[in-house]
């Protein structure tokens, strides 16, 4: 017997379409990039978590200024995911109102 796709859960990221090297790119080309549809299709929500854990797997082999740079592609997507709930909290209340 073959398992339906209700079974299967869905992934957070799409980790197959990151482009070798993103982690390398300038903050704002990896926060553009982890925050587009096509790799967080549940939004840039996800692809802080998938920096989140970058930076945690590669821990104390980064360097000081990657890790700066990866620091502040975080910071950039915390402030991209805060802009969205707070669009969404708005829309929310248009609805209601």
């Amino acid at each position: 017997m073959e398992p339906t796709n209700k079974n299967r859960v869905q992934p957070i990221t799409d980790c197959a379409r990151l482009s070798a090297g993103l982690f390398n790119m300038p903050a704002e080309a990896i926060a553009d990039s982890l925050a587009s549809k096509e790799i967080s299709p549940n939004g840039p929500s996800s692809g802080l978590r998938l920096l989140t854990f970058y930076i945690n797997y590669a821990g104390k082999r980064l360097s000081a200024s990657r890790r700066r740079n990866l620091e502040k592609a975080k910071k950039l997507l915390e402030e991209r995911v805060t802009r969205d709930l707070i669009e969404r909290e708005r829309n929310q209340q248009k609805k209601v109102a």
